[in-house]
């Protein structure tokens, strides 16, 4: 999904409130185990060992049908052959082209870091699903059917989603990740990569591993 860093952050600077004027992302008092974390210390989750000689920052976007393609035809291969390996590291830096994907961004770190890769895989492979519903109260259903799977209660993942601190809390993280990564308007869409320092945009396989044999041959 293309976009221009400066648009990018002009759609997103009302999404939080136009959730909250929707009825989601709302502020909410009750809960019983959720283990989301805190709206005021957002982080973004990495996969693979910290000691890994590349790395690797993914600029992901939930609703992004080009992102779906890389996490199943991919990401499988990146995994296996230098992630499980030890060789590689991937840190996710989500971007919000709309509200679905905050929506979705949010229903991934509802469980906390434990589920969050195991959610975000089910957000891919049921893009379909949830990102194309025709309105926010249906995705939320597609999403309970996630979060179910995942172990997690239906009281837990309304609390969660009517979170209005954590939804400002993650607009302004994601631009604070693309301000500090992309400069100027620099930033042209998902998903785009940063491999040891550099900037790369969607690419094949092959290309990929060409990159990293390179940056491990160093």
């Amino acid at each position: 999904m293309t976009l221009t860093r400066r648009r990018l952050l002009t759609l997103t600077s009302g999404l939080a409130a136009l959730m909250a004027a929707g009825g989601w992302a709302h502020a909410a008092t009750t809960s019983s185990d959720l283990v989301a974390p805190p709206a005021d210390a957002i982080k973004d989750y990495a996969l693979g060992s910290p000691d890994a000689k590349v790395k690797i920052v993914e600029y992901l976007s939930f609703t992004c049908p080009h992102c779906e393609h890389f996490h199943a035809e991919i990401f499988p291969k990146l995994k296996a052959d230098y992630i499980d390996t030890g060789k590689v590291m991937i840190e996710y830096h989500e971007v919000y082209f709309d509200q679905m994907g905050l929506l979705g961004a949010m229903l991934a770190r509802c469980g906390g870091e434990m589920r969050y890769f195991g959610l975000t895989d089910m957000l891919f492979d049921k893009q379909r699903d949830w990102a194309a519903a025709e309105s926010i109260d249906a995705a939320v259903v597609e999403l309970k059917k996630f979060a179910r799977a995942a172990g997690m209660a239906d009281a837990d993942v309304d609390v969660c989603l009517h979170d209005q601190k954590m939804a400002e809390s993650l607009v302004a993280h994601y631009q604070a990740n693309i301000a500090k990564d992309y400069p100027g308007d620099s930033f042209h869409g998902t998903p785009s990569f940063i491999i040891n320092g550099t900037q790369y945009s969607n690419m094949a396989y092959d290309e990929m591993k060409k990159i990293i044999d390179a940056e491990l041959a160093k």
